[in-house]
């Protein structure tokens, strides 16, 4: 935990965070003046109809993208307007992503996939296998580790991507739709995972549209034209 989450601020601070996307002179408004505060073991749900804005938010919350105007605090360091490197630094070491297509690589094993994140940390290759094993044994993929992405099923790949994200040991981990791409079954147990990994103490953000996974939260963040229009934290 970092000395601000500590000291009660919150891990994720964004202020009138706004995204305008510019294409043969129109402008499209993703996001207008989102407020939002995530505090250090909060389970949150994005929720809000296709277009509102969800996507674009998590892109932002990550760092994969940048607000066009506004605030944004990561564990209490302003970070919106980093340069690339430093924002790929961060999102190495302080974001662990699942996405809904999981993103796994081909032609990598399961355990190479899930410490690819951590070879570009001055890590030892002992302390990278310990994480490794550890995550994959958290999600009960550790008899997998040697297996590629194509001999898995879809529920088992997205294990593998939460291990993967689990791996660095992060303050935040990001989950963009992660039932998306699985059956209910699948999605359930999934979901069940997540759960899991919040009671261990992690702080989870997650976009859906899935209103059977929002109860898996602690509270939902209900977008609309790219806008907060519900928050339970603000009233």
């Amino acid at each position: 935990m970092t000395e601000s989450t500590a000291n009660g601020q919150p891990l994720i601070y964004l202020e009138g965070v706004s995204k305008v996307f510019f294409t043969d002179e129109v402008e499209t408004h993703a996001l207008s003046d989102v407020d939002l505060e995530i505090h250090d073991g909060e389970y949150v749900a994005i929720s809000g109809p296709s277009g509102c804005g969800k996507s674009t938010l998590l892109s932002i919350l990550g760092l994969l993208d940048t607000p066009t105007k506004g605030v944004y605090r990561l564990g209490g360091e302003a970070v919106a307007d980093l340069k690339a490197s430093q924002r790929a630094r961060i999102r190495n070491r302080q974001i662990g992503f699942i996405f809904q297509a999981f993103n796994l690589i081909g032609d990598l094993t399961v355990y190479e996939n899930v410490e690819l994140p951590l070879t570009y940390r001055a890590m030892p290759k002992s302390e990278r296998k310990k994480r490794v094993e550890e995550a994959l044994e958290r999600v009960g993929m550790a008899h997998r580790m040697k297996h590629y992405p194509s001999q898995l099923s879809g529920g088992q790949q997205q294990r593998v991507a939460v291990a993967r994200a689990l791996g660095g040991d992060p303050p935040v981990l990001l989950a963009d739709e992660p039932t998306g791409n699985l059956d209910s079954k699948n999605g359930e147990a999934v979901m069940d995972l997540l759960r899991t990994v919040h009671e261990s103490g992690a702080t989870i953000c997650m976009v859906t549209h899935d209103q059977r996974f929002e109860s898996y939260a602690q509270r939902i963040v209900r977008l609309f034209d790219g806008g907060v229009v519900e928050d339970p934290a603000v009233g």
